[in-house]
């Protein structure tokens, strides 16, 4: 049976990170629909201050609408957990299944930063105020466990992240998110420390009032914050998972 896959990077990527799970999928016979988010990536020429959380939300939802998807396996990763949360909320009929790829998971009113640390925010704040742009300077990939010739493909190919974004928050419906069937992937070797809240309360029986549980899973994988490049099988065979 083929299924529907939409796939949504994070800060500093783009579709592209999704190479290698996106053959992958194809061998075996699913539609795959990688998003590349306005500003990044290919679009990387359209980045400007304009952009915000919201721009991205409907990048995801009108490619989805556009291609006329339905049953959607939706990953996210990273800073895109903000956008699968709002996508869960705007069009749950159009999901199958949410898989957050060791990304952020807000409560509702929170942004992006709300679970990062005063100092990161402040260094992130500053660095945008920088830039002609209000935009984030990519990190090196080392940060996500990545080295040698996946480090370099990496950093060739990272571009600044909207700054707009990360400030701006999500207001959604908890019992409509928690409705849809997800899955958290937790990446911990090494484990990026921005996402270490998100992991805490993707385990916790009380996140959400318990409403998270009935139908989450939580999974581990053995490798960096970009399993997508680091280790696409075992990313591959969990989004398989998810859509039987």
């Amino acid at each position: 049976m083929s299924h529907n896959f939409v796939l949504v990077h994070g800060a500093w990527h783009g579709g592209w990170c999704w190479r290698r799970v996106t053959q992958a999928l194809q061998l075996d016979h699913h539609k795959v629909y990688p998003v590349t988010l306005t500003g990044l990536g290919e679009r990387a020429h359209l980045l400007s201050p304009s952009i915000n959380l919201d721009t991205h939300i409907d990048d995801v939802i009108s490619a989805i609408e556009v291609e006329e998807l339905s049953e959607v396996i939706l990953a996210v990763h990273s800073y895109a957990g903000m956008i699968g949360t709002a996508v869960a909320d705007r069009v749950p009929k159009r999901i199958k299944h949410l898989v957050y790829v060791d990304a952020v998971l807000p409560k509702p009113g929170e942004s992006w930063s709300s679970t990062q640390s005063a100092a990161t925010q402040q260094q992130r704040l500053a660095a945008a105020q920088a830039t002609t742009r209000f935009s984030f300077p990519p990190p090196d990939p080392e940060v996500f466990g990545l080295h040698g010739a996946d480090h370099d493909w990496v950093k060739r190919r990272q571009t600044p992240h909207p700054g707009n974004t990360y400030q701006a928050p999500l207001d959604f419906d908890m019992q409509r998110v928690a409705a849809v069937p997800r899955t958290y992937v937790s990446c911990t070797q090494p484990a990026l420390a921005t996402i270490d809240p998100s992991r805490l309360r993707a385990r916790d029986p009380k996140f959400w009032d318990g409403a998270w549980l009935p139908n989450s899973k939580f999974v581990e994988i053995q490798t960096g914050h970009d399993p997508m490049i680091s280790d696409p099988h075992a990313l591959t065979k969990i989004l398989l998972d998810c859509a039987a």
